[in-house]
């Protein structure tokens, strides 16, 4: 049985239509999106050439196949990978917060979404690991959506504890995810394509599970492969912007990188990545497909607005609301009963000290919003971690607001997870073992 069946087994004893397809449509765009599903598809072994997509790789021609790799999926996709090449895998070393058991690969701890003294002991093996690499090898490098927390490896003169203090403060200040990989590359060992620096000369693929709006491969996973456009510059820019109270460590390194006394991270034209191609195996889109499908084998007709849906949380909600309400009312963009669908990353700015996250402040701003009591909303995060919420996200319609008052102040102190707690509606679903952003739901029903 997969991870969500479990996860959601008790959606066939849920009584209210609307709801039921919300959640099964959550339920499905996180199976589209689980390594188990997108590799079998994408990746085949025939003798020994290794295709994936439309490229053919001979195995038989390289001296050893590694393994590597870090985030929410890496695991989960190792094991994937495994099953599909058996032992054409020689070794490898992959390091994620969800770990599985595997046969060839070692499957490393780590923490998300703040990094751990465990998370930099096992990315300093997966360093090694990749280090060993020769000329005549093959990296596989799986590069999935948390790997930018998963994989720490702090920077000469940056302690760990200044590190957690920093990724804290930029994941509480409103950044967008590039600004906030900007600063993380740059104190980083591994981040900003430094990986693929590492494996040089070896070849390298990477097989890409992308959490980002866009899938740009510079800021999945803070871009390990990926040529590096930011500068040191540019990330003293983002703490200056976000007015962010760093440790001295962290400001010292940066100052002197502007100044020359650091090496910038491998940029565009770096020899490092002539042997580095890289495929998306699944992203928003993938789990935002399957979930259209469900709705419309329900009876709803789906509409997917965009898989590129950023900005605070709070207006975020206020516009698709606006737009729920007016496909209830006219029938504009799409005939009742319909699903709006969207993806993307929204944020927040942390003022208060309540429970929550992206997902959920998104439900409890859009059910506040919401003038027509039919609608349904839901949003979670796929990876099953709403920010640093043990919740995947919410699911709410505008019953849930008894007192308008009490709504308004929980999302002030940042704490919508503990308001929609109140009315059954905070969803939990564990890790899933995959991450390819947010899944938001607006359910409109006939009326």
């Amino acid at each position: 049985m997969k991870k969500t069946e479990t996860m959601f087994s008790d959606i066939d004893f849920v009584d209210d239509p609307d709801r039921k397809v919300a959640l099964d449509c959550i339920a499905a765009g996180i199976r589209a999106s689980e390594p188990s599903a997108v590799i079998d598809e994408r990746i085949t072994l025939d003798g020994t050439v290794m295709t994936v997509s439309d490229d053919r790789y001979d195995l038989s021609e390289y001296g050893d196949v590694l393994l590597v790799g870090g985030g929410n999926a890496a695991a989960t996709a190792a094991k994937e990978l495994e099953t599909v090449l058996g032992d054409r895998i020689d070794r490898g070393v992959v390091v994620t917060d969800t770990p599985v058991e595997t046969e060839r690969i070692d499957v490393l701890p780590s923490d998300h979404p703040i990094p751990s003294e465990r998370g930099v002991e096992s990315t300093r093996t997966l360093l090694e690991m990749t280090e060993s690499a020769g000329a005549d090898d093959l990296v596989l490098v799986v590069v999935t959506g948390g790997g930018s927390a998963l994989m720490p490896a702090p920077a000469a003169g940056i302690d760990l504890s200044d590190l957690q203090t920093t990724t804290d403060r930029l994941l509480t200040c409103g950044a967008d995810i590039g600004e906030i990989n900007a600063v993380r590359k740059h104190c980083s060992d591994v981040k900003g394509g430094q990986l693929a620096d590492v494996a040089s000369p070896a070849t390298v693929v990477g097989l890409v599970f992308s959490d980002v709006v866009g899938n740009r491969l510079d800021v999945i996973a803070s871009g390990p492969l990926t040529a590096d456009g930011s500068t040191f510059r540019n990330a003293i820019e983002v703490i200056d912007r976000y007015d962010i109270d760093v440790p001295d460590s962290i400001t010292t390194r940066l100052r002197r990188g502007t100044e020359g006394r650091y090496d910038e991270t491998p940029s565009p034209g770096d020899p490092s990545f002539e042997s580095v191609s890289q495929y998306v195996l699944a992203d928003g889109n993938t789990a935002l497909r399957s979930a259209a499908t469900v709705a419309r084998e329900g009876g709803y007709e789906p509409l997917i607005l965009s898989s590129r849906i950023r900005g605070e949380s709070r207006e975020v909600a206020k516009t698709l609301t606006g737009i729920a309400e007016e496909c209830a009312d006219t029938g504009i963009p799409v005939e009742p009963p319909a699903v709006l669908l969207s993806g993307g990353e929204t944020t927040v700015t942390l003022c208060g000290d309540g429970t929550g996250g992206p997902n959920q402040e998104f439900v409890l701003g859009a059910a506040l919003e919401l003038t027509e009591p039919s609608i349904t909303v839901a949003s979670v995060d796929t990876d099953g971690i709403d920010g640093v919420s043990t919740a995947a996200g919410g699911i709410a319609t505008s019953e849930a607001i008894t007192s308008t008052a009490e709504a308004r102040a929980a999302l002030r102190e940042n704490d919508a997870g503990g308001y929609l707690d109140r009315f059954d509606g905070r969803l939990v679903t564990g890790a899933t073992g995959t991450n390819v952003n947010d899944l938001r739901i607006f359910v409109i029903p006939e009326t």
